[in-house]
């Protein structure tokens, strides 16, 4: 009897939760099952069993339907007295834990978790991956196909993320979210996984995003979900992930698991439990307060049970990815003094972080620009949307009129001049050079001038961050052989008959003030990657720089041995295994001189010159 009662009020109570979390009195059931269950009596099980299934049609029109029970009984086993009942291990829940359970814990509690959120018609295939076609510009699906798991595994996770290029952080992003073939022998989910954690940590949070989308949250794998996890904080974006975390529900036990079953519930529609489990987590220590407090105030943003939650950084000393996301999250700025030094990955988040106020994602745009992740269309529109508010003034205005007079102003000279204190206003390389893609098409619009010659170089350099080639070569004219502008449109010409000279190398390295004559370097081993200087010329002056580009390494042999069986993704892969660095005075010529040949070889020639040319700019 205490066991029937028992069952009898756990029953009440499952149903009393389910009337609440769905707060709607009516049945959702076809007409039919909400009926009583049978009596005992009436409910005896056969003793033979049901007859086969046949394939046949029935009589008339009645559809057939399995002999199949709906719910598994439980196993029977000997009560204390030797009669037949429920096991005397089984461990039921008590009424309170029942009341306290979500209804999402209630369905993982009975068994009812769903294997997939996605019904089977609709459920996409897992041999090509990505979220740009070669229709579409990705890189061709198959070049990954057929390739060395170890390898491939690799170029994925000996890469931090962090390039010297900003035209190899693009093609590395291309190639991370093209659509490729898996290959032979390594799990679709994982694949996937390992491209979105690479792209996280370049800072493409929308790239990694798109990338796990593109699976079905029932074939994610653990290291897929981590790596979904990871793009979603990069755009703060916590409830994005809340499918794969419903359904699977407790598979994890961490921290940020915990934190986001508790959002997630409360955007389900279960706020109080929500809060419920963040009150528990505050108070287990689970995670630092301050960031469940952010969670509490980002959770309490959805269903009836909002909470004023003060945000209190007294006593927080320093910064993480997931922090500063549900800080950004919830509308709120971090303290100046907790993003002192920070990596440049925080400034990429902040700069397509649509939450944001314009100034701060403008002085983001400082760092995301020169590195690649915003374009120069991108910036132009942050500037315009910035000119156009009457309530932002000081310096992020005025830098707005600035970029207005160097597309528009009357007179070229004038244009040329706002361009000017843009470059040179800026507070470091990095941050120039950001600028300098700000003005590209500024630049691509002034007419050429031999009156402007002495600014050449920095014109061409900015029309190039941007891939201006075209716009940049009209600037030949007026480009002195041994110049820096020179040195750029030698790279950049779409096409060159003739080999470059000695003497024009010379010439330019007697002008070079850069470290080591880096520039120099940089110059020759793009000549001689693209084929552009004859082998006698390379070494000879190769010696003068006393260099050798010649020299073999693992990592070169790859790349040569990927270029000349023409596999474009593994060369593009490669090439940034070769560009990691925090700046070109990481880089070597040896590394760029194979990086631009095995693209070229590749058909990715436009990348080549154009990485060839920001190694000038910028070395």
């Amino acid at each position: 009897m205490k066991r029937s009662h028992l069952l009898l009020g756990a029953a009440l109570a499952l149903t009393s939760v389910w009337a609440v979390a769905q707060e709607a009195p009516e049945s959702l059931l076809p007409p039919g099952f909400d009926r009583p269950a049978p009596k005992a009596s009436q409910a005896r099980v056969p003793a033979s069993p049901p007859p086969a299934v046949s394939n046949a049609a029935p009589a008339g029109n009645a559809p057939r339907i399995a002999a199949e029970p709906l719910i598994q009984t439980l196993p029977a086993g000997p009560d204390s007295a030797g009669k037949p009942g429920l096991p005397a291990n089984l461990k039921l829940p008590s009424l309170a834990d029942i009341e306290r359970l979500s209804p999402d814990e209630l369905t993982e509690l009975l068994g009812l978790k769903p294997q997939s959120d996605i019904p089977p018609a609709a459920r996409r295939a897992m041999k090509q991956m990505g979220s740009i076609d070669q229709s579409e510009g990705g890189l061709p699906a198959g070049g990954l196909a057929g390739q060395n798991v170890s390898l491939v595994r690799a170029s994925f996770e000996g890469n931090k993320g962090v390039l010297v290029s900003r035209w190899g952080h693009i093609l590395l992003r291309r190639a991370l979210a093209s659509r490729l073939d898996v290959p032979a022998g390594m799990n679709p989910a994982d694949f996937v996984a390992m491209r979105a954690a690479l792209l996280v940590r370049m800072g493409e949070g929308e790239a990694a995003r798109a990338l796990v989308q593109d699976i079905d949250t029932g074939n994610y794998t653990p290291a897929l979900t981590q790596a979904a996890v990871d793009a979603y904080v990069a755009t703060a974006d916590f409830t994005g992930i809340c499918p794969a975390v419903l359904l699977q529900g407790g598979a994890r036990k961490d921290a940020q698991w915990q934190i986001l079953r508790a959002i997630c519930a409360a955007f389900q529609g279960d706020g109080n439990s929500a809060m419920a489990q963040l009150d528990g987590a505050m108070a287990r220590g689970v995670m630092p307060r301050i960031d469940i407090l952010l969670a509490q105030k980002y959770a309490g943003a959805a269903g009836k049970a909002r909470r004023a939650v003060t945000i209190e950084w007294d006593g927080v000393t320093d910064m993480t990815p997931w922090r500063y996301a549900m800080t950004l999250a919830v509308g709120l700025e971090p303290p100046a003094s907790l993003m002192r030094g920070t990596p440049a990955r925080y400034d990429y988040i902040a700069a397509t972080a649509p939450m944001l106020g314009l100034e701060s994602r403008a002085a983001a745009a400082e760092r995301a620009g020169s590195a690649g992740v915003l374009s120069s269309a991108a910036m132009v529109d942050l500037y315009g949307q910035i000119a156009a508010q009457d309530d932002i003034s000081g310096d992020w205005s005025a830098r707005a009129d600035q970029l207005r007079l160097a597309y528009v102003a009357d007179l070229p000279k004038s244009r040329l001049e706002a361009m000017r204190d843009l470059w040179d206003s800026a507070p470091g390389e990095t941050q120039r050079y950001s600028r300098q893609v700000l003005t590209a098409y500024a630049a691509a619009r002034l007419p050429v001038d031999s009156d402007f010659s002495e600014d050449a170089g920095p014109l061409i350099a900015s029309m190039l961050s941007a891939g201006l080639d075209r716009n940049a070569m009209r600037w030949a004219p007026v480009s002195d052989v041994g110049s820096q502008a020179w040195a750029l449109l030698a790279l950049v010409a779409p096409t060159r008959t003739n080999p470059v000279a000695e003497g024009a190398l010379t010439s330019f390295h007697d002008i070079d003030d850069s470290e080591g004559a880096r520039k120099s370097a940089f110059l020759l081993a793009g000549l001689a990657g693209l084929g552009r200087v004859t082998p006698q010329v390379a070494r000879s002056f190769a010696g003068t720089l006393e260099i050798d580009l010649s020299r073999q390494s693992r990592w070169s042999r790859l790349i040569d041995q990927a270029a000349q069986v023409d596999n474009q993704a593994l060369v593009a892969l490669l090439a940034g295994i070769g560009m990691q660095g925090s700046g070109w005075d990481k880089m070597t010529p040896r590394h760029l001189y194979h990086i631009v040949s095995a693209l070229r070889d590749v058909g990715l020639e436009a990348e080549a010159r154009m990485i060839a040319a920001e190694a000038v700019a910028r070395g």
